[in-house]
């Protein structure tokens, strides 16, 4: 992966970063937490400036998010809950709870979701679903991509040879973040096999 990455900015300079970041939106299992500081370290050594870095590596973040945003706008509310209620113990109540929370957090869930391994990629879905206006998705996300973006470019800048020390701290927050949504998964489904409920499904 540190290869492939190399490769590219080396290639593309600093548009190699805001690729790469880009199709970390894409293909969450792309980590950015080594594409970052990376980035961040290729700037203190010279082969990008800083600020062009920085700019790209954001570029990206908006980009990728962007399309994720489009797909989840042409799936649409009533392809998404026809989908949905076909899933084994999913209930068009789910559905509906679901979308009352993204109404009444979705805001807070854009911004703060964007500094949060892989839900970073998959909140721009549900906003494209719920048609979040476009101009508030574009705000809230270049303001939290921002934030993320420059913390990891700044901290690869600073520790050069030692970049890769960032990747292990963060790796830490991204297995407890997966094993705390795995945790919250096993509870889901350990509840509704226990209380399965009569209630009827309603179709899409």
């Amino acid at each position: 992966m540190e290869r492939w990455i190399n490769s590219l900015m080396d290639t593309l300079g600093a548009p190699g970063a805001g690729v790469a970041i880009a199709l970390e939106n894409l293909f969450p299992p792309i980590p950015s937490e080594v594409i970052l500081p990376l980035a961040g370290f290729a700037s203190a050594t010279g082969r990008m400036s800083l600020t062009a870095a920085l700019l790209w590596t954001l570029a990206g973040s908006v980009i990728g998010a962007l399309a994720l945003y489009g797909a989840g706008a042409a799936l649409g509310r009533d392809r998404m809950v026809s989908l949905a209620v076909r899933l084994p113990l999913v209930k068009a109540a789910d559905i509906e709870r679901t979308e009352a929370w993204f109404a009444r957090h979705g805001t807070k869930a854009v911004f703060f979701g964007r500094m949060i391994p892989v839900f970073r990629s998959l909140i721009s879905v549900p906003a494209g679903i719920e048609r979040m206006p476009l101009p508030l998705f574009l705000v809230l996300t270049t303001a939290g991509s921002a934030i993320w973006n420059t913390a990891f470019v700044l901290a690869g800048y600073a520790l050069g040879d030692n970049w890769a020390d960032v990747t292990r701290y963060v790796s830490l927050y991204s297995t407890a973040v997966l094993v705390t949504a795995a945790g919250a998964v096993v509870v889901f489904v350990a509840v509704r096999l226990l209380r399965p409920g009569t209630g009827a499904r309603r179709s899409g």
